[in-house]
């Protein structure tokens, strides 16, 4: 290995490394989870430090993180009043941890620690690594769910990944610090900094065996529905909304015209009365529609001149003089 390889290693294992967890009434597991990542980490020579990020809990698992952390200096723990959720937990975290290389898991999953140096490793050629549940020990509900939820992300997003919200995530300060995510939006974490140009990529960690949530609930289902029409919207018009409102409002406007249109011709000459048909009241909703789809279009394209300046539409990586 020639010097220039040698001060690269030695770089890598002198920067810190944030290790940060979610954590919800998690009071029977945080002892294993801290002693397994603790000793994974210390094989790879590099220097860590723990952020325990308690979600609201209201279990014993607070008092366990304490005695934890008067254990551990390298132990950090961060109380939320409430529960926030996960994005909120992951940006708590962040604010409170030192590294500049993050690793994020939530403690919604149960996945096994030992296979984040695999993650790191594969962090060297991207910006964001996403931990692949695989093989998965969930319920067979809950993998078709999953599986439908990340097949329509990718073909909507063009991001292709296989479990874009696994709840593991290994990356860059710079890269979280680039992207905005608020509630629900946390799963979506690697498209919106696929869309600031960061290359996003995956690597498999194992599913642990154990009591899982299931998805049950339709409203379930609509809240992560209306969560990717959201990215959808974010990904390719939030700096145009005209474009996908104005399409839409032009396309209702010209069928409610022609509607209007018919129905006018159809009077003139003399085929038939036209009050109270429903055809009538269709093609003047559609116009409606049209017209407010559009006006809402125009107000978003105002509202982005006039903040224009606060707005960065673009991600720089490098500047050399």
């Amino acid at each position: 290995m020639n010097k220039d390889n040698k001060s690269i290693v030695k770089k890598n294992q002198d920067e810190l490394t944030s290790l940060i967890v979610s954590i919800y009434n998690f009071v029977d597991s945080v002892d294993g989870l801290y002693e397994s990542a603790s000793s994974m980490l210390m094989k790879t020579g590099q220097q860590f430090e723990f952020v325990f990020v308690d979600d609201g809990s209201t279990d014993g698992t607070y008092k366990k993180l304490l005695t934890i952390a008067k254990q551990d200096k390298r132990v950090r723990v961060v109380k939320m009043r409430a529960s926030f959720g996960e994005s909120a937990s992951l940006d708590a975290g962040l604010k409170h941890s030192r590294g500049d290389r993050i690793i994020y898991l939530s403690g919604r999953v149960r996945v096994n620690p030992e296979a984040i140096p695999n993650l790191l490793k594969a962090l060297e050629e991207k910006d964001l690594i996403v931990g692949r549940r695989y093989p998965r020990r969930d319920s067979m509900l809950n993998r078709c769910v999953s599986w439908g939820f990340n097949l329509l992300v990718s073909r909507l997003s063009k991001v292709r990944l296989h479990d874009i919200n696994s709840g593991v995530l290994v990356t860059y300060r710079d890269v979280l610090e680039n992207i905005s995510f608020y509630g629900d939006l946390y799963n979506f974490i690697p498209v919106l900094a696929a869309q600031q140009g960061y290359r996003v990529g995956e690597a498999n960690i194992e599913q642990l065996a154990g009591s899982f949530r299931t998805s049950k609930y339709p409203r379930e289902y609509l809240r992560r529905f209306l969560d990717i029409v959201t990215v959808f919207f974010l990904a390719r018009y939030s700096k145009k909304p005209i474009h996908f409102l104005g399409f839409f409002g032009t396309v209702f406007m010209i069928v409610g015209m022609g509607v209007e249109l018919y129905l006018f011709v159809y009077r003139i000459l003399g085929m038939g009365p036209i009050a109270g048909r429903p055809l009538l009241i269709l093609g003047a909703l559609l116009l409606v529609i049209g017209i407010q789809m559009i006006s809402i279009g125009l107000l978003g394209e105002m509202l982005i001149f006039t903040h224009a300046g606060d707005i960065e539409e673009y991600n720089i990586e490098e500047i050399i003089n």
